[in-house]
């Protein structure tokens, strides 16, 4: 299945720029054209990724990141910001708000899908991780269960194998 990115940028060029490339990489796009509109698609499609530019009408984009990450549901979605603020404080800025990665416009194809391929992996890392810390809290929440089921006499207790 395809991963799903949410595409939030004002500028209607850019938008369809970015949009046909990704989906010539083969992900599945959503835009959005404001603030508002991302934060809304972002919570209800749960986008794999999200590529958001800083100077948007409504929420800019600092807010939306920050909304998102602060929020325990979404605050695993990778954000890519593209944004053609370009100076030191915005990338600083961006960073602290929550965004994964940041990067200036105008951009090269081959950077941005480096970049969300980069961001993707390490997001499926993390799941992965997560996953694996869950089961294994899971295993021991069972064998916690058991001995004291077995100490209270409920289930039998484990007798050794006799080789």
């Amino acid at each position: 299945m395809a991963k799903k990115i949410l595409v939030v940028d004002d500028e209607a060029r850019v938008l369809m720029v970015i949009q046909k490339r990704l989906e010539s990489a083969g992900y599945e796009v959503i835009t959005a054209m404001d603030g508002n509109e991302g934060l809304s698609k972002a919570r209800s499609e749960n986008p794999d990724l999200i590529v958001l530019d800083l100077i948007l009408p409504k929420l800019n984009g600092y807010q939306v990141c920050s909304i998102l990450k602060r929020d325990s549901y979404y605050k695993q979605i990778p954000i890519l910001m593209l944004t053609a603020r370009s100076q030191e404080r915005d990338v600083d800025e961006g960073m602290r708000v929550g965004a994964d990665a940041y990067m200036t416009k105008p951009f090269k194809n081959e950077l941005l899908l480096g970049q969300i391929e980069q961001l993707l992996a390490k997001a499926d890392e993390r799941k992965a991780k997560g996953e694996k810390e869950r089961e294994a809290k899971e295993k021991e929440m069972g064998d916690k269960l058991i001995k004291e089921a077995q100490r209270m006499g409920v289930l039998p207790e484990d007798k050794p194998k006799k080789k």
